[in-house]
């Protein structure tokens, strides 16, 4: 699998998920970084067939909508410490990857429960 994380995620999941041999780069390694606008990391992400991992609701409203970005991997579980959302990812990492050969899926992950969307 290969991942895109996104701004507020720390660079330390993005280290964690390459040790665990997926790809991954973090927002602030590509386009305008920091400064890229949401539709652009979509876009990204659709093209380079990335799993996009966000906390940002704008990502939820845009796959929704627009169908893009394709997989989307949202986490609901607002400013929470490095390890918790590590927690949450390795929880989680057997459903991302059952998901991932769908053409489009968002999961929502938080502390208390977990639901997904596969869209045609």
């Amino acid at each position: 699998m290969k991942f895109l994380c996104d701004v507020p995620i720390s660079l330390r999941l993005v280290k964690w998920l390459n040790i665990q041999g997926f790809e991954a780069t973090h927002v602030n390694n590509i386009l305008d970084g920091y400064f890229t606008k949401d539709e652009m990391i979509s876009a990204y992400a659709d093209i380079h067939g990335l799993i996009l991992i966000s906390k940002d609701a704008d990502f939820k409203n845009q796959h929704l909508l627009k169908k893009s970005p394709k997989q989307l991997v949202k986490i609901n579980s607002g400013n929470t410490s490095h390890k918790t959302l590590l927690e949450l990812l390795k929880k989680h990492i057997g459903l991302i990857h059952r998901l991932s050969v769908m053409p489009h899926f968002l999961l929502e992950i938080d502390q208390e429960k977990t639901t997904f969307l596969l869209l045609d």
